[in-house]
């Protein structure tokens, strides 16, 4: 066994007790934080199979991005653990039948899927007119794959994406009659005039004369 496989063997098990431990974590951070373990060995695999474009991806979309807002909201969230455990052996059966339902279900479409498939064969080298070996690059094989034989479910799977993201703002975006917003158009053509004015009150009430003072030698009398 080479070098290659043994940390072929290292990763894959690592990915796998880090995705077993995201179900069967208590705390849901614990789960998010075995989650981001589990991409960054599959990341390893996939740089393992000279797939380096898609572990960059990996890395930076799920770990740099999607993982670390995951996290921020289960904090967030402050979810009581007790609460959401009381109903768990009530509803066991039936989410443990659709469980296997799944997993039969999955287990037939790989099974089935890998019959009749031929070894994957290395790269052929590319030659140049001068007779020398262009190098190979997985990344722009990838694009002209994407954008010619998978140009519409790449489109579609973008469309799809662009009416997630509008129904996610048009859903959460609401407004509230007890908060204060400015406009901001209406603040960029407000006027001088239109701020301070200047108003002439007159006086309902007229100012009380003080009292005279009493003199000093009626004072001493008294």
């Amino acid at each position: 066994m080479d070098a290659k496989t043994g940390f072929f063997y290292l990763f894959s098990v690592v990915l796998l007790y880090a995705a077993f431990r995201v179900i069967t974590a208590r705390n849901p951070v614990h789960a998010v934080l075995h989650l981001i373990l589990a991409f960054s060995q599959a990341a390893a695999i996939w740089l393992l199979l000279k797939a380096e474009f898609l572990a960059i991806a990996l890395v930076l979309v799920y770990l740099g991005a999607v993982m670390v807002l995951f996290l921020f909201v289960v904090m967030m969230l402050d979810i009581h653990i007790d609460t959401v455990r009381r109903g768990f052996w009530r509803n066991f059966p039936l989410a443990a039948f659709v469980g296997a339902v799944i997993a039969l279900e999955m287990a037939a479409v790989l099974m089935g899927g890998f019959r009749g498939v031929d070894e994957p064969k290395a790269v052929a080298a590319v030659v140049d007119a001068a007779g020398q070996v262009v190098p190979y690059s997985n990344t722009k094989a990838l694009g002209k794959l994407l954008y010619t034989e998978y140009l519409y479910p790449v489109e579609i799977a973008a469309v799809i994406l662009l009416v997630a993201m509008i129904a996610a703002i048009a859903l959460t975006l609401r407004q509230r009659k007890d908060n204060k917003t400015i406009n901001p158009s209406e603040q960029i053509r407000v006027r001088a005039s239109d701020r301070v004015a200047m108003v002439k009150v007159p006086a309902t009430q007229k100012a009380a004369e003080p009292a005279p003072a009493a003199p000093a030698a009626e004072e001493k009398k008294a």
